[in-house]
């Protein structure tokens, strides 16, 4: 097998053949076809690990799930702890598989970016249960999955970006004054994996294409130097990149973006590749409608198990890493909700005035008696013609009244609004102001209303 130093150095000419060699498959396993999306959705569906929405994982959770992995997987799955967080936390290490190909997959190095941890652990789950099955057996025969499930505990316990030194691990790569960084990059240079995925979580507020559409998930082959040079590395990543567009078509067409690979010199996923593994990073971003979270860990699921049943049975020689290059580039032009087309008496003194409003929210987990629970914590951030923008939902608002929320009255109440001019306690609708709205109809007596909906994001 081609060592992963000298696969760094291959010209990308040479990836065809790299690629050929990647799974080591014999003729017989590497024409057994590849699961459908559709087919490992409702696996999923049927099979997943039963854990509470991504946000509200713990690291205690996760010790749970992976001794629970190793004792059910009868040897298939064996774990380390690569070393501790700056508060002591284990930093836990799965390695699954008996193939000559490594492959690094690491996630939550951002503690408030949670969804593709539980995605391993049902990457993890479906290859104990299906372990006999062809294509199970033929993956776990070609590849040795090393697995990192929470890289920065301390900040996943806060629900923060950054670990406890308030350091982002992922700009430390190159210092490597956070131990978690320094476990990554000694987990690297010691498996010397030939590709790796890098799992994060992107704003609510990240979209593709015209009109703005959620990206769902955003994709990106990594680049390792400041001229985004092409080599086997990056040819390998795009593939890998252009088997997951394909897979995930059925569930998200038009909400699949590409980050930008403008070359950032202090990023793990930049480093490592240059170091010599080529790098997929997945972002996951908003889902529109309810339970989000369990759409967008599915989404992950599919992804990283199509990809590697790519790697491993070499089908993702034959990828056509255009599909990647041709996806539209992540913007920011999404709102949680944009109120349309009424009549904005903001409570601010100033006259009605026709405008929409966007409301823009990010999740927050709260400790509660009762434990943590996960919140929205909203505000308004525009307001006038917003038609550019788009939104996981779009009230229609035409020939109604928009006002802030001034009571706790119902849904069809009749409202007075107040008179005079604003005070220091008044609700109004401002930029920055509360995402708490009341959308009225005007009645037959002038100054009353009739309360319509109630729009919260909170």
């Amino acid at each position: 097998m081609l060592t992963p130093s000298r696969f760094g150095r291959l010209h990308a000419g040479s990836v065809v053949l790299l690629l050929a060699c990647l799974g080591g498959c014999t003729a017989a396993t590497q024409d057994l076809p590849a699961p459908t999306p559709e087919a490992l959705a409702r696996t999923w569906d049927a099979e997943r690990v039963p854990l509470p929405p991504p946000p509200l994982v713990t690291h205690v959770m996760v010790e749970a799930q992976v001794a629970r992995l190793v004792r059910d997987s009868r040897g298939l799955i064996t774990s380390d702890v690569l070393g501790r967080s700056v508060e002591g936390r284990a930093i836990h290490h799965l390695t699954v598989g008996r193939g000559a190909t490594p492959v690094l997959l690491w996630s939550q190095m951002h503690g408030d970016e949670p969804t593709a941890t539980s995605a391993l652990f049902d990457v993890c789950q479906w290859l104990i249960t299906h372990r006999e099955d062809p294509i199970v057996a033929r993956l776990l025969d070609s590849l040795t999955m090393h697995v990192v499930p929470m890289l920065n505990p301390d900040g996943a316990e806060r629900f923060q970006r950054r670990n406890a030194q308030g350091i982002d691990i992922n700009r430390d790569a190159l210092h490597l004054q956070t131990p978690e960084g320094q476990l990554l990059k000694a987990l690297r240079d010691r498996v010397q994996p030939v590709i790796g995925f890098n799992l994060h979580n992107q704003n609510w507020r990240t979209s593709v294409g015209r009109p703005p559409q959620p990206a769902v998930i955003s994709l990106l082959a990594v680049a390792y130097d400041e001229a985004r040079s092409e080599d086997a590395r990056r040819q390998l990543t795009k593939r890998a990149s252009s088997v997951i567009v394909e897979a995930l078509q059925p569930f998200a067409a038009g909400r699949i973006g590409r980050y930008d690979d403008e070359f950032e010199v202090r990023a793990f996923g930049d480093n490592i590749t240059k170091w010599g593994t080529g790098v997929v990073l997945i972002e996951t971003g908003p889902w529109p409608g309810p339970d989000p979270d369990r759409m967008l860990v599915r989404l992950n699921f599919v992804a990283l198990v199509t990809a590697l049943d790519a790697l491993a049975s070499g089908r993702v020689s034959t990828a056509d890493p255009q599909v990647y290059e041709r996806l539209p580039e992540n913007d920011s032009s999404l709102f949680h909700t944009i109120v349309r087309g009424g009549t904005v008496i903001p409570g601010t003194g100033v006259a009605p005035f026709l405008a929409d409003v966007g409301l823009a929210g990010t999740r927050v987990v709260r400790q509660t008696p009762g434990g943590r629970v996960l919140q929205w914590q909203g505000s308004i951030q525009d307001m006038g013609d917003l038609r550019v923008y788009g939104a996981l939902e779009t009230i229609d608002a035409t020939g109604l009244f928009v006002a802030p929320a001034y009571t706790a009255a119902a849904v069809g109440d009749e409202v007075t609004l107040p008179a005079g001019g604003p005070t220091a306690a008044t609700p109004r609708i401002t930029i920055g102001g509360a995402a708490r709205l009341w959308l009225l109809r005007g009645g037959a007596v002038p100054g009353r209303y009739r309360l319509e909906r109630l729009v919260e994001l909170r």
